[in-house]
């Protein structure tokens, strides 16, 4: 019972903030919940943050066994006093992230984590240095047409098994999560969440083919730092390992292949809902387009078909399992739930209680950095549309969003790259950046390699790799 006092405790004390300060606790309708929510309640997504980032690193045996329920404490701390002081407004609120934004995304990413469970690479596949650089340069290049966690899912477990014998390989998985996961998917729609609602919202499907500058030099300056890096950690091996490297080499042959059609599939489903307008339902209250339901109902067909006709053994020898969906599915419910005042505040603008972010934001190169800082913590998909919906306010106001879009991108499209860039590039910076992070990290920990905690991830490899290379794009493109 000790175990779960802390928690018990956070989560008593959130809720008591929530009904302490009179202002958030008014009757009756609320218009505008974004221009009245205080800064504080944002507590309880940066105490399920810190709960990420501290229990694996100081109560790993707790967290293993009780994140599901610190995830559950985290969401209610949230949910309760938000429901009982706006009633209807914040059940509408809770409802609409549930149904629009976190279930439509646990589909998406559970129907490309079933697929890809089920390709198997087989051969011989060596861990050297000029080995993981070829399969994160595919795996970087594939991510902009399958997806980032497509591609995420497709590699990794190929990557882990070439690098099985070495005795440094987290530095590897984290580069992985840097470029495959992240950095990969900015050229097309398909690539990332934030430039699929760009895509949803106006911006044009091949517009994004424009940022490929900014992607290869991005891409292109990670990749070295990584084959420096692992240069210095490939002398570190032993001899036997590095000769072993050398030595004779099965032929690679590709097993359950034919997932590659349910991955096209998944590809059509999510192009045919940017481009066909179907009409809208309404499900508790919550408005969704009929083409989004069509689209998730053939994912899970695509899920199934998948599951279904790949025999179990080469899921087996792919070490498939269901644990890293289930950790994301759950944690990621967690911080959908906690980060609805946070994202209300930002989307109030200046009106809001984060105005401060937003009125500091007025430059191309503070678009990619607040873009890009933002989505490093909060989902980038919403944080995207908040800083696009910000500068359309700023140089086009008073216009209708797609007549605004066209006018931005003809008259400053250097803005719309920014925010772009950023919310994709920097869902790096962190584990709960952009969800094949976290995926990625927990397929690792289950073939053995020791992941970085959350500060070790940032202080180790987002600080001296990923910052200065950030620095030199906003230098070059932004500046």
């Amino acid at each position: 019972m000790r175990a779960r006092r802390p928690c018990t405790i956070a989560c008593c004390g959130a809720v008591a903030l929530f009904f302490a300060d009179g202002a958030f606790a008014e009757q009756g309708s609320v218009p505008g919940l974004g221009a009245v929510l205080p800064s504080w309640s944002s507590l309880p997504f940066i105490g399920i943050l810190l709960s990420i980032a501290l229990f694996p690193l100081l109560a790993p045996r707790f967290w293993h066994h009780h994140y599901p329920k610190v995830s559950a404490i985290w969401a209610l701390a949230l949910a309760v006093p938000f429901t009982a002081s706006y009633g209807r407004e914040a059940l509408h609120a809770i409802a609409h992230m549930a149904i629009v934004d976190y279930v439509p995304f646990i589909i998406l990413i559970g129907t490309l984590f079933t697929i890809g469970g089920g390709i198997l690479v087989r051969g011989t596949l060596r861990g050297s240095p000029a080995t993981n650089a070829t399969l994160m340069l595919i795996g970087t290049v594939l991510a902009s047409w399958v997806g980032t966690t497509g591609a995420a899912m497709l590699l990794i477990r190929p990557l882990l098994r070439a690098n099985h014998d070495r005795r440094h390989r987290s530095h590897t998985v984290v580069f992985f999560i840097f470029l495959v996961a992240n950095i990969g998917g900015s050229l097309t729609p398909l690539g990332d969440p934030p430039l699929f609602l760009g895509f949803l919202h106006g911006v044009p499907f091949f517009w994004t083919f424009g940022m490929w500058r900014e992607t290869i030099v991005v891409a292109g300056l990670v990749l070295a730092l990584y084959v420096a890096v692992d240069l210095l950690y490939w002398r570190r091996e032993d001899a036997m390992v590095r000769l072993r490297s050398e030595g004779p080499h099965e032929p690679l042959r590709i097993e359950g292949w034919h997932n590659f059609f349910f991955l096209a599939g998944v590809l059509a489903a999510v192009v045919f809902s940017g481009l066909v307008r179907l009409g809208e339902v309404e499900i508790l209250g919550v408005r969704q387009q009929v083409e989004n339901l069509a689209r998730d109902a053939v994912l899970l067909a695509m899920l199934a078909g998948s599951w279904l006709s790949t025999p179990a053994k080469v899921r087996d020898d792919n070490s498939f399992t269901w644990g890293p969906i289930r950790e994301v599915a759950i944690l990621f419910a967690g911080i959908f739930a906690t980060i609805i005042p946070v994202l209300t505040m930002l989307r109030a603008g200046e009106h809001g209680a984060l105005a401060m972010v937003i009125r500091s934001v007025r430059q191309p190169a503070h678009f990619f950095w607040a873009a890009g800082g933002l989505s490093s913590f909060l989902d980038n998909a919403p944080t995207y549309l908040t800083f696009l919906s910000t500068a359309l306010g700023r140089l086009h106001p008073g216009i209708p969003e797609r007549d605004a879009i066209a006018q931005l991108i003809a008259s400053n499209p250097l803005f719309l790259q920014a925010i772009s860039t950023g919310a994709v590039f920097m869902g790096a910076n962190t584990y709960i950046g952009n969800a094949p992070n976290f995926m990625v990290k927990s397929i690792a920990e289950e073939a053995g390699v020791k992941m970085p905690s959350f500060f070790g991830y940032i202080f180790r490899f987002t600080l001296p790799f990923l910052i200065p290379v950030f620095l030199a794009a906003t230098w070059i493109f932004f500046h």
